[in-house]
């Protein structure tokens, strides 16, 4: 049975899709098979691996309604990566979820088929704790949250851990903390070593030793539809998810 690992935050802007598609495609990199499930309304994960949400036809929205089946939707990429992508109707999936049976289970049960497929399983779930989300917590072994160095974020992470307590109360007894990792990061300010040091307090060993700097080739790669690693195998964004992918496989051998 391959993990599955949710990336999750529900503060926006913290580079959460970017992790959700860098991570997915380093780790494939390093020769692992890997599926990312792109949870997220605005579908930016599908996008940035060169997937227009207008086109899709079959999608994760079509899997939690129980129309099709996971490999149904499941597209190939050109990236070492599948994808189950996400389009416009994801956006009021939320509303016919509550109408529909065990609800907050649907993806789980959905991707159960085919989850042994594959080594890794990642799910992109959107900046909110709404039925989407929910299912991805549902549906995961771990998670690993992106936190960006700001106050702010300090404060998304206790309400994120909140819920993570809760859904573990109610739903997914096994679910556990993959790891939190600094996005965004400038270790030459104050500020920046102050959350680092509140996070680590909180966390321990479960922070990355990996960080993601602010890069401009991460931000450029997504309109080229790839990920960095493909769009600029040397820049520092692409060292920066190498070595989160390292760690993470590391973490994970252990």
């Amino acid at each position: 049975m391959g993990k599955v690992v949710a990336i999750a935050n529900q503060k926006g802007g913290v580079g959460k899709t970017t992790t959700a598609v860098n991570l997915a495609a380093c780790v494939a990199e390093a020769g692992k098979k890997v599926l990312l499930v792109d949870m997220d309304p605005q579908g930016n994960t599908s996008s940035g691996y060169g997937v227009a949400k207008r086109g899709v036809e079959n999608s994760v929205y079509d899997l939690l309604i129980g129309e099709k089946t996971a490999a149904e939707c499941t597209i190939h990429t050109k990236y070492g990566v599948d994808l189950i992508p996400s389009n416009t109707q994801l956006a009021g999936a939320s509303i016919e979820l509550v109408a529909l049976p065990r609800r907050e289970s649907r993806l789980r049960e959905g991707l159960a088929p085919v989850a042994g497929s594959y080594d890794y399983v990642f799910i992109d779930c959107p900046p909110s704790l709404d039925l989407l989300t929910l299912n991805g917590l549902c549906a995961c072994d771990t998670v690993l949250i992106p936190i960006q160095c700001e106050f702010y974020a300090l404060e998304g992470l206790s309400e994120l851990m909140a819920t993570l307590k809760n859904v573990r109360k109610k739903y997914n007894s096994y679910l556990d903390v993959e790891g939190v990792v600094f996005t965004m990061y400038a270790g030459r300010l104050n500020l920046t070593l102050q959350v680092v040091e509140q996070v680590k307090k909180y966390f321990g060993n479960k922070v990355y030793k990996s960080t993601v700097p602010r890069n401009v080739r991460l931000s450029e790669a997504p309109s080229y539809g790839m990920p960095v690693n493909v769009y600029d195998p040397g820049c520092s964004g692409t060292a920066a998810y190498r070595e989160m992918a390292a760690e993470f496989l590391k973490n994970n051998d252990r």
